[in-house]
């Protein structure tokens, strides 16, 4: 087993309205590693659908140091990390130009039978692979606990472009509303630091969702809700740095 690497060069846009790169692009661009070192190893979206098996986030727990900026290139790399009975962790590290680790990353992912909604076990459903005993980030993932409180509530339709090749809203969409669910005064001046997010129940083309967030100074913990049946989707807890312009 080796580790995955791959360049990236950001893009205009990629970036937000100070130049840095987009929670929701920094998101793409590591499920896209996981995708393109699954289909190296053979155990990626072409396997899995010729299987009737999915690939599905359940975790994420991402450090960032800093953005990368408008037409920075930046270097990525990410091993599978370690392995559970129906679950499997990958990690990842994000370099500078200049060999500076600038964001570093876990996510935890489960192995499903498509039709049947239901978790599977990885070694009597996967080729042979092994595991890099190595943690960019020392995380078990911690419950993430339910806001007390509803200090900012916005409201969200799930969009055609929300929704990925699973059918249903994509990884990377959670972080985004989790993001605009904060004042905006408040966002305007500060940047994430520090993402948690747990995945709970799948989101649906045209439902209504609600996100609810308690922010505490540069704490903020959301829940996701589908307003259509109000099961919770996914929480999220952001810890938010000063953005120094």
């Amino acid at each position: 087993m080796e580790k995955f690497i791959k360049e990236y060069k950001i893009r205009t846009y990629e970036c937000d309205k100070n130049s840095n790169l987009r929670i929701l692009t920094l998101m793409n661009i590591l499920q896209d590693m996981a995708d393109s070192h699954a289909s190296d190893l053979h155990l990626g979206l072409e396997f899995c659908l010729s299987q009737g098996l999915a690939w599905v986030g359940s975790n994420y727990h991402i450090k960032i140091n800093r953005l990368p900026t408008l037409h920075e290139t930046i270097k990525v790399t990410t091993w599978p990390s370690a392995e559970k009975k129906i679950g499997a962790v990958r990690d990842f590290v994000i370099e500078d130009e200049q060999g500076n680790v600038i964001i570093v990353a876990s996510s935890q992912w489960i192995l499903i039978d498509f039709n049947r909604k239901k978790p599977v076990s990885l070694r009597e459903h996967l080729p042979e692979y092994t595991v890099i005993a190595q943690r960019a980030l020392d995380t078990d993932f911690a419950k993430i606990p339910e806001p007390e409180r509803a200090d900012c509530v916005r409201g969200f339709e799930v969009r055609f472009d929300d929704i990925d090749i699973n059918k249903h809203v994509n990884n990377a969409v959670y972080p985004l509303w989790a993001t605009e669910a904060v004042e905006h005064d408040f966002r305007d001046m500060h940047i994430p630091a520090e993402i948690e997010i747990a995945f709970k129940k799948e989101g649906h083309l045209g439902e209504t969702v609600e996100v609810k967030t308690q922010r505490d100074n540069d704490i903020s913990i959301s829940s996701v809700t589908s307003l259509n049946d109000g099961r919770e989707l996914a929480r999220l807890k952001i810890k938010w740095a000063e953005f120094n312009r």
